[in-house]
């Protein structure tokens, strides 16, 4: 559908290679309006962090995403991606939308056969397109079942099995999705990025809930599937293979990954069911209606009791899966010193190897002032806020990007 862009978004490209967490220098990219793959917008290249320069594009007026609407509102970009040595990427349809920072990442195979590679196609956006409700579920799982197969305690999962269809297709593919990635996935394709960020923030929580819920009580597993969740809108939420994400629902995440829903007396994260709201009605969290309440500045745990009931609780885990240390428990800046520092001085300098642009520091477990700006260079270039001091968030990032660079390869699909 046509739109008027009577305004502007942003987008950036992350370009890195399937082989380890690499990022890929000077990777070609064109930007078309999609359909037209004669209209060039913007010719651009990666940096050596595989970062390209933050663009400014044409989107559609503000207002359209603040109410349901027949008009989309968003802009839809072809972005084509090749860099020597690897196979091009084509991705269909990058949503943009107005006043918002897109973020594209792209991952290339090395040449590796001559056969073409079918181009990634994000479709319509579940507020704007047409896709199935949610088969209604009760919100505490039963786990009493003999044989059943069931968490000891809520533990973050390093990555989520997606499997891109309904449970019974066995035709659709899986795949490995880093926890986090799974989560700025849904939200950017469940929400609008241009709503109030109470709202988001309380989106975000319905949805790292019905997650965990599903991790914890090994729902698939238990049913004789080898995935964590699906794709699919009618069982679960919708993620979509390849899409764009945005930089404040990235940050936004990233700064509350470790919560989840709860109430008293429940071990189980809470399985949070909402729905649009507009379309479709049902009982729990209305999207559309938590982007009312934030407008009237409820703030996110007054959305959240708002729709289901004063005893919800925002709960937190400290076990993560795959982070090779535990967070020290309180924030590390100039002026700290110990085993913990270390820790993380070496981490950065792993790093450093393969993104040249994080400087290389003394590996003595004291935080000066080098330490500190490389830890802002690492933040500048994972979309994190630009603190120089390592929180919780930026501790959590520094372990992942540690692991997944440290790795020879990621999981297949």
């Amino acid at each position: 559908m046509a739109t008027s862009n009577t305004s502007t978004g942003s987008l950036f490209i992350r370009a890195t290679s399937s082989l380890g967490y690499i990022p890929i220098k000077q990777a070609n990219i064109t930007i078309t309006l999609s359909g037209n793959p004669d209209s060039k917008v913007e010719v651009t290249t990666t940096d050596e962090s595989g970062l390209s320069p933050t663009l400014s594009l044409p989107a559609p007026n503000f207002e359209l995403s603040q109410e349901p609407g027949e008009e989309q509102p968003y802009a839809s970009y072809d972005i084509s991606v090749s860099a020597p040595g690897y196979e091009p990427v084509m991705i269909e349809g990058t949503e943009i939308l107005p006043d918002v920072t897109a973020i594209q990442p792209v991952t290339l195979n090395p040449i590796e056969t001559s056969e073409e590679e079918s181009p990634i196609i994000i479709p319509e956006h579940t507020l704007f397109g047409d896709y199935p409700p949610k088969i209604p579920e009760d919100e505490i799982k039963p786990i009493y079942e003999s044989g059943e197969i069931v968490l000891s305690r809520v533990v973050l999962p390093e990555y989520v099995i997606v499997h891109d269809g309904v449970p019974s297709d066995y035709t659709a593919p899986n795949y490995y999705v880093r926890y986090t990635d799974y989560i700025k996935n849904v939200v950017s394709s469940e929400i609008y990025a241009t709503w109030p960020e109470s709202a988001i923030y309380a989106n975000t929580l319905a949805i790292m809930s019905f997650t965990l819920n599903r991790v914890y009580t090994e729902w698939y597993r238990n049913q004789g599937y080898n995935f964590t969740i699906t794709s699919s809108t009618a069982y679960d939420q919708k993620w979509i293979y390849g899409r764009n994400i945005y930089e404040n629902i990235s940050r936004i995440v990233d700064s509350i990954f470790s919560n989840y829903l709860s109430r008293p007396g429940i071990r189980q994260p809470i399985f949070t069911s909402y729905c649009d709201g507009n379309r479709v009605n049902c009982e729990g969290l209305s999207q559309w209606g938590s982007k009312y309440l934030g407008d009237q500045n409820y703030t996110p745990i007054e959305i959240i009791r708002y729709y289901y009931g004063n005893d919800m609780y925002i709960n937190t885990t400290s076990y993560i899966s795959g982070i090779p240390a535990s967070w020290p428990g309180y924030d590390l800046t100039i002026g700290s010193s110990g085993s913990k520092v270390l820790q993380l001085q070496k981490q950065l300098n792993r790093i450093a190897e393969n993104y040249p642009a994080l400087p290389k520091i003394a590996e003595d477990g004291i935080y000066g002032s080098s330490t500190a700006n490389a830890v802002k260079t690492f933040q500048k270039i994972f979309n994190l806020p630009q603190t120089g001091s390592v929180d919780y968030p930026t501790w959590y990032k520094i372990s992942a990007i540690y692991v997944a660079v440290t790795r020879i390869a990621e999981p297949g699909t």
